[in-house]
């Protein structure tokens, strides 16, 4: 584990490593925080790699200490998404299984260490196949999926949008196709932030996935019709807007970006990574993104990183104790997944780290903690 040392130049961030182990060495998996732990399911070990992983890996961030879920029968899955439920289970929903793309629904019992495959429920509509979608999570029984479905020759011109319904206790589940559809997206991110303007509610934008640069609505909520949390980053709430006010970063959101990261952190969504669209070479990225939705119309800030060795794609991000973490992901080769973690710092002075994970922040408060592999 490794902290940030130097001079102090000036205002920036950085990751800085916090754990290394070959089971957290993935790509393209689901990573979900439930009950203080982090659960990596499935995913892809090596770039090039048809066979998704049916391992389940449970990290716990406080002691850095990564095992193997006691859990056995996971999903074989990578492109796929999860979301908790209930304080409670882990939702697996679709992904690829190494054969097709499904649209089932797995999931993890925690208080019995079981994986259980949840059956359909009548009148359920399930898409043609799910990969590289979102699975935002509105309440303990429903979820929102967007994305493309199916295959390259059967995929729609549009992206779909379905509201899943789930019934735990009957093990259960139900899609329901919604009336709006979206630009076509693949490997985009979700973010359920509130909506900015005279009118309160909260909205689900979809960032990435196609050549647009501007997020787009997939669903909006009235005021009191999503149960407010409060928050679970006091102190990142505070620094993250000394950090889009510092003048470090540039007006200027992400474009033709795909397999990034997204976490929410109170009005802010915080994008890293991911791979362009728009350049034949040197496609996977290392940039910071916050879009701003204090205001309206909410802000773009770009921050850009010069150390390599920060590049993922298929990576995640998880917020936990006030920190972000980054875990998993290809590196700058896309194909070779590395088994270290890092830790993401704000809100302090900017320097040049000497050792190989080059940009470090000395004194920075850790607003955003990662776990690369």
């Amino acid at each position: 584990m490794a902290g940030a040392a130097g001079e102090a130049r000036g205002l920036g961030w950085t990751w800085r490593p916090v754990a290394r182990d070959p089971l957290l060495a993935r790509a393209f998996h689901s990573c979900t925080e439930l009950r203080g732990r982090f659960y990596l399911v499935g995913g892809l070990l090596a770039g090039g790699a048809r066979e998704p992983s049916s391992e389940t890996v449970v990290f716990d961030p406080a002691g850095g200490q990564a095992v193997r879920a006691a859990a056995r029968g996971g999903p074989r899955r990578s492109h796929h998404d999860a979301a908790p439920v209930g304080g409670r289970w882990l939702c697996v929903v679709g992904g690829w299984d190494g054969s097709r793309r499904s649209a089932t629904v797995t999931a993890l019992d925690t208080d019995r260490d079981v994986w259980e495959e949840w059956t359909a429920g009548s009148g359920s509509c399930p898409p043609a196949g799910l990969s590289s979608h979102t699975c935002t999570r509105i309440s303990d029984r429903e979820l929102r999926v967007a994305g493309r479905e199916g295959g390259t020759r059967t995929q729609r011109r549009y992206g779909s949008v379905y509201t899943l319904r789930l019934d735990p206790g009957a093990r259960t589940y139900c899609y329901k196709e919604e009336g709006c559809h979206t630009v076509s997206r693949s490997g985009h991110c979700a973010a359920l932030l509130q909506s900015p303007g005279p009118h309160p509610g909260h909205q689900l934008l979809l960032f990435g996935g196609c050549n647009s640069a501007e997020p787009e609505v997939a669903g909006h909520w009235s005021h009191g019709k999503i149960e407010e949390e409060p928050p679970v980053a006091p102190h990142l709430m505070e620094k993250l807007p000394r950090l889009v006010s510092s003048g470090q970063g540039s007006r200027q959101g992400p474009r033709g970006l795909r397999h990034h990261s997204c976490s929410v952190v109170g009005p802010f969504a915080v994008l890293f990574g991911g791979e362009t669209l728009n350049r034949a070479r040197d496609t996977i990225c290392n940039d910071l993104y916050i879009y701003d939705t204090r205001k309206s119309p909410p802000l773009w800030f770009h921050f850009p990183c010069a150390d390599r060795g920060l590049k993922r794609v298929g990576h995640r991000t998880c917020l936990w104790n006030d920190q972000l973490y980054l875990v998993g992901g290809f590196g700058e080769d896309g194909r070779t997944a590395s088994p270290q973690g890092r830790q993401h710092l704000f809100d302090g002075p900017l320097h040049q780290h000497p050792s190989n994970h080059a940009v470090a922040l000395a004194g920075f408060i850790d607003l955003l903690q990662s776990i690369n592999h």
